[in-house]
């Protein structure tokens, strides 16, 4: 967490408890933490591509004083390219202008332009593809090959691990943030519900709880039914690309898994879920009826739970992912 800390925004998010939800759905405790703020980029990915950033010059620069002379004269040689769906670019984004690098953004036909306009005031180069969301990876690696720029993806794949890792890596504050305030009080998850796109954030803290967690609860894993990559990957033991059609879960509807990920909560991960889309529009107006404002893809985790039938002493976390605004 010390070199997010350098980031003049970091601080953590809000873990809430709420009952009336909870008695919807027949449990004890539902507990939830809302990203929708995070670093005032609106998404936990906010944590991921930040730290990377920040991570990869401090390694270049030999400190890890992200302020000094050498890391900002190491951080305005570095530019950080990377293809996104979401938020990821806008993190890679944010963290090359606060640190004094550069940053080349490659985004989708699908991602909507307000969303490549946020990635413009932060400086930043948008390359637009008219393609899918997998050209825009293909063309970004392309970009990156022919230009000597850093390929920082959020996804990885054979040869290609220890930068994901990084951006990862971030994701764990968030479940650290978590583990500080259940220790506090004791009142820890049985079950744990987590989104998954390429499955960086599940895998993230999956792992997170399994190593630094005193009280170990079950990990639900939740996909769109457009875009199951995990659960198809784990269940033929390798690496799965799926076929389907969009998905409103933009974030989430993601065709190939991330190979950590994948190597990760095979293991780790109780069980792999499907949701519908019309399932995370039900979702998203039950959390706003509760002041709580996201987009399908966070509250995901809420339609997985109406089709769970968790025990009445269940004690469960949620992550709402991003907020409404979300590209």
């Amino acid at each position: 967490m010390a070199l997010l800390q350098q980031c003049p925004v970091y601080k953590p998010t809000p873990l809430h408890e709420h009952a009336e939800i909870a008695r919807h759905f027949g449990i004890d405790r539902l507990f939830i933490k809302d990203e929708s703020h995070r670093m005032r980029l609106g998404s936990f990915k906010a944590l991921g591509g930040a730290f990377a950033v920040a991570q990869m010059i401090s390694d270049a620069a030999a400190t890890s004083d992200l302020d000094s002379q050498a890391a900002r004269r190491h951080a305005d040689k570095m530019t950080f390219i990377t293809a996104s769906a979401g938020n990821h670019g806008l993190s890679v984004a944010a963290g090359a202008r606060i640190f004094g690098a550069h940053a080349v953004i490659y985004l989708a036909a699908a991602v909507p332009e307000e969303f490549a306009n946020r990635i413009r005031a932060l400086e930043a180069k948008v390359v637009r593809i008219s393609g899918s969301y997998e050209d825009s990876v293909a063309a970004a690696i392309d970009a990156a090959n022919v230009n000597g720029w850093l390929l920082l993806a959020d996804g990885s794949w054979e040869g290609y691990t220890e930068r994901p890792a990084l951006v990862m890596e971030g994701y764990t504050v968030l479940a650290e943030e978590c583990r500080r305030e259940f220790d506090k009080t004791g009142h820890w998850p049985t079950h744990v519900v987590l989104q998954a796109g390429v499955g960086g954030l599940a895998a993230a803290v999956a792992g997170h709880i399994r190593d630094y967690w005193s009280e170990q609860p079950e990990i639900f894993v939740v996909e769109p039914d457009a875009a199951p990559c995990l659960m198809m990957s784990v269940k033929n033991k390798q690496l799965t690309r799926v076929e389907g059609p969009e998905s409103n879960m933009g974030r989430l509807d993601c065709k190939d898994a991330s190979l950590i990920a994948f190597q990760s909560l095979r293991t780790e991960a109780n069980e792999f879920l499907q949701v519908s889309d019309n399932g995370a529009l039900a979702a998203v107006d039950m959390l706003a009826r509760h002041n709580i404002h996201t987009t399908p893809s966070g509250a995901a985790p809420i339609a997985a739970l109406e089709n769970l039938s968790l025990p009445s002493e269940s004690r469960c976390l949620i992550f709402v992912t991003e907020g409404p605004e979300a590209g």
